[in-house]
């Protein structure tokens, strides 16, 4: 059999952790760049993709491409202006949903619901329950991320949640949630903005917004990692701490039902029942220990690079094709 040669790929930089995975595959991935940065134009952020190449916006109209990834909906006009093609029609393109449907959960319709030529995929198979994606072909590739490997040391007693901007976001990310955590043991917070906590919640201690190779070693000393996201997509901070070989307290929540099996620490929608077992986590290491070998098990299987990036190859030929 012939092996395909590499693909010629345009994404922007939107999703950081979710990019990290993706532009490990076997292709050449190309980040458009302007001078002041932005939204549409920040390149690479001083990430380190090998396969990954930040490209000034005036030359991107002189890649020879074979596919656009698309993440958001203003991505789809971008491209006609700076490339001259549409894409779905002269430019095979692929829109990557990323978010639970708002502001209705089951009623929300999809951007893109009616056309049928660019394919939406779903980070999760709640996503695509609850959106209404129309005449959109649909699938679902779910998350697979790099294994930081197993760090975990539980040595320090306290929580930990990652959350960008807790104060803004709230209710959504379950940030009203985490005093009750914080009565039984400290919970550390980690993440953009969490500095905001600072003086709204005694019991809550700021972490800060850390990179991720010593954010992965900070969070990996604590004890029990918290998820108490009501309604965002799965959390790849959440996959990360499983990888990492932590016990997970965590809301039975969108796709989270699927991501924490009941052996890897505590899952349900009955917070007080959270909090029960969020002190036991805490108190008792070895059975702490044991929840994280579970989590960091059913990470590997799951949720693993190679099964994300051959889902993206499957999918990306048949665009193409």
């Amino acid at each position: 059999m012939t092996k395909q040669a590499p693909l010629r790929i345009l994404l922007w930089h939107v999703h950081g952790s979710w990019a990290e995975a993706f532009v490990r595959g076997p292709h050449r991935y190309f980040v458009p760049l302007l001078p002041e940065g932005g939204q549409w134009g920040r390149g690479l952020c001083g990430r380190d993709w090998p396969n990954a190449e930040e490209v000034p916006v005036d030359r991107v109209k002189d890649l020879d491409l074979d596919v656009v990834i698309l993440q958001r909906v203003e991505e789809i006009d971008l491209v006609g202006r700076w490339l001259g093609r549409r894409p779905g029609g002269d430019l095979p393109a692929i829109f990557v949903e990323h978010n639970t449907p708002r502001p209705y959960a089951a009623t929300t319709r999809h951007p893109l619901a009616d056309q049928d030529d660019i394919p939406l995929a779903h980070v999760t198979h709640f996503n695509e329950l609850m959106w209404d994606s129309g005449l959109a072909p649909t699938v679902v590739i779910p998350h697979g991320i790099p294994d930081p490997g197993e760090r975990y040391t539980g040595e320090i007693p306290h929580g930990a949640a990652l959350i960008n901007e807790p104060v803004r976001r709230g209710r959504i990310t379950g940030t009203d949630l985490l005093p009750s955590f914080a009565e039984i043991a400290p919970v550390d917070v980690y993440g953009i903005g969490s500095e905001e906590l600072d003086g709204r919640h005694d019991v809550l201690r700021a972490g800060g917004d850390l990179p991720s190779a010593v954010l992965h070693t900070e969070v990996a000393r604590r004890r029990v990692y918290l998820h108490t996201a009501r309604w965002t997509s799965l959390g790849l901070s959440l996959l990360e701490a499983m990888h990492l070989g932590m016990p997970i307290v965590a809301l039975a929540t969108t796709e989270a039902v699927l991501a924490v099996p009941p052996e890897a620490g505590a899952i349900s929608t009955d917070v007080p029942a959270l909090v029960k077992a969020y002190g036991e986590l805490v108190h008792e290491p070895d059975f702490a220990v044991l929840a994280g070998k579970a989590a960091r098990e059913f990470a590997l299987s799951h949720y693993g690079l190679d099964a994300f990036l051959n889902r993206w190859d499957a999918l990306l030929t048949e665009v193409i094709a």
